[in-house]
């Protein structure tokens, strides 16, 4: 396994923060191996820049903000929302190199995104459209969590639900899953996987959901978007009554957004979030779905985790792959696509001969 390769793509859009996050305190964040500071200008906009002074690179997040202006808590240089040093301690000329990159960022779903490659192709039509999060006829609620692991094994996790069988028993997974048919397909920038577990008991999280006992039609559609973004359309429905031909009225369904940014190679930001279109009103309901939640993504973390650890120790073994893999594999295709669409001409030439 090649450990010098890139594992993200810098030309994209990855979510740096829930838009609650962001705020007039100071935010650090590692996205894709840049450090970063967050912070929203009086008018409410947000802005990253680099976290590193020009002068004696101390983390700008260790400053402090004097209206739009961030002050480096160390000499008290200034730097606007662009990055440019506005002043500079015991002198009147600026040196016009004083500055530190400011990155791209667009606020759109709840989310704050921002672009850490090339700010010329930062276009703001390719950030994922995430429009539930717009919608009123869907409710719910996330939150993020630190992953020590490549966010790819995060990806891997999601692309092949069969895990649930056995690492989430006790709520949404059961035997029916793992032997349910499958499909999956692909393509330039996007993988989908897709199944139907038919005529079964549901797991104990979806009995809870449906409300009433018996057999049900589940759903699981799975849809990644390079780099970093997992939608999953999951639901039941009361067997028979049409679900699979379109009709799900007798069932509850969800989106779960799952974005696991990237920090480091070895680290990532996972946020997610599940959202419903039934009981719209319920709070409490809200609180408990996202109290499981959190069980379950716990549950996955310590694998994922697991994975990592094994990996640091075994550098040079790669993965076996199933059938049930598929979605991964077309995901971390279109990764690597991305990324080798960054490498210089030459690089890319060597590597496709």
């Amino acid at each position: 396994m090649n450990t010098d390769a890139a594992t993200f793509p810098q030309n994209a859009w990855y979510v740096a923060g829930w838009d609650a996050e962001i705020g007039r305190n100071l935010l650090a964040r590692t996205i894709c191996d840049h450090d970063m500071v967050l912070y929203r200008k009086l008018d409410g906009q947000a802005v990253a820049l680099a976290d590193s002074c020009w002068h004696r690179l101390l983390p700008l997040s260790q400053g402090r903000l004097a209206g739009d202006e961030l002050v480096c808590g160390y000499h008290g240089l200034r730097f606007n929302a662009t990055g440019r040093c506005t002043h500079m301690p015991s002198q009147e000329t600026i040196n016009p190199s004083a500055c530190v990159r400011s990155y791209p960022v667009v606020e759109r779903h709840r989310f704050v995104w921002v672009w850490p490659g090339d700010p010329a192709q930062a276009d703001p039509a390719l950030v994922p459209d995430l429009g539930w999060f717009d919608d009123p006829a869907w409710v719910g609620d996330g939150r993020m969590t630190p992953v020590q692991a490549d966010y790819r094994l995060v990806i891997d996790n999601l692309m092949d639900l069969t895990h649930e069988t056995f690492v989430h028993a006790s709520s949404i997974g059961n035997e029916a899953l793992t032997e349910a048919p499958f499909e999956a397909f692909h393509g330039e920038r996007t993988a989908t996987v897709e199944r139907w577990i038919l005529d079964q008991e549901a797991p104990p999280f979806w009995a809870a959901q449906l409300g009433r006992p018996g057999p049900v039609d589940r759903w699981q559609y799975i849809y990644f978007l390079s780099p970093a973004v997992v939608v999953l359309d999951v639901g039941v429905a009361v067997a028979g009554t049409g679900a699979p031909q379109g009709d799900r009225s007798q069932g509850v369904g969800m989106w779960v957004v799952h974005i696991p940014t990237p920090s480091t190679r070895n680290s990532c930001y996972y946020f997610w979030c599940h959202l419903r279109n039934y009981q719209l009103h319920d709070q409490g309901l809200t609180r408990r779905i996202m109290e499981a939640a959190a069980g379950i993504l716990k549950e996955d973390e310590d694998v994922i985790e697991a994975q990592q650890r094994a990996l640091a120790r075994n550098p040079q073994r790669g993965f076996n792959n199933l059938n049930i893999d598929a979605g991964s594999l077309w995901a971390r295709r279109r990764i690597d696509q991305m990324i080798a669409q960054e490498q210089p001409r030459a690089i890319r030439l060597v590597t496709a001969a």
